[in-house]
């Protein structure tokens, strides 16, 4: 009975929107930082170590000490169509009526925001971190060569950075496509099933439907795919510092 559990699940197409758009806001979420953090330069342009970066440093940790619960309230409330700020400030360039996580062609986009605001931070200390581990010795060269900035960016800075990018990737990944708190709190995975990902599809089974059974089937698939996701990471990671090593 547990194993057929699992062949129906499998074989429902509800199960299989759980899947995409779990992976749609993992792959979004994770993407979105990675450029913020180490694309558009926030963690390159604090690698210095002056006091201002530090405090900007300090200040960035600000979003990771309001639980991300009581973050997607407050942009529950800001992006209220009626009296949200978010929403009156979009207004005045023209975009009326947004609907924002009420309407199931922008609700993505709206939890995607909260929860870069939120963890964003995050990524960029991480990469911070990893970028003020590296050894001097190559910038300070190619700096006394005149090599251009962008080539000491895709060819010294990113290659060196690879192995603890991944690091910081799969830990951001791991904790996205878990995520219940921002967007139960925002839509309880609606509009519909816009927004019915692994954790809020298992909650709701269970407390909702009290479908124990099919509530801790979505959960262990969860944890086979955070599991095989890991592993193709670690393994990925383990080839990178061995080829930075000079053993491959």
């Amino acid at each position: 009975m547990g194993l057929a559990r699992y062949g129906d699940l499998l074989t429902s197409a509800e199960f299989w929107r759980t899947v995409e758009v779990s992976l749609i806001y993992t792959a979004a979420t994770v993407i979105v930082k990675l450029l913020l953090g180490l694309g558009l330069g926030v963690a390159l342009l604090l690698w210095e170590r002056t006091r201002l970066n530090n405090a900007i440093s300090i200040a960035l940790l600000m979003p990771l000490m309001t639980a991300p619960a009581i973050a997607a309230l407050m942009w529950k409330l800001m992006t209220n169509p009626g009296f949200g700020v978010l929403s009156w400030l979009i207004s005045l360039v023209g975009i009326n009526d947004f609907r924002w996580a009420s309407d199931p062609d922008s609700a993505m986009f709206t939890v995607v925001l909260v929860d870069v605001w939120v963890y964003t931070p995050s990524m960029i200390i991480l990469l911070l971190a990893e970028l003020r581990s590296l050894p001097p010795q190559p910038f300070e060269a190619a700096r006394l060569d005149g090599v251009r900035p962008s080539f000491v960016f895709f060819r010294i800075t990113v290659p060196m950075l690879t192995p603890l990018l991944l690091t910081a990737i799969l830990f951001r990944m791991i904790d996205s496509i878990q995520q219940f708190d921002i967007i139960y709190a925002m839509t309880q995975g609606g509009p519909g099933d816009s927004l019915l990902v692994f954790q809020v599809r298992a909650y709701l089974d269970f407390f909702q439907y009290t479908n124990l059974g099919g509530s801790a089937a979505v959960l262990m698939i969860l944890w086979a795919l955070t599991y095989t996701l890991s592993n193709v990471f670690v393994k990925q990671w383990h080839k990178l510092r061995e080829r930075a090593r000079g053993y491959v």
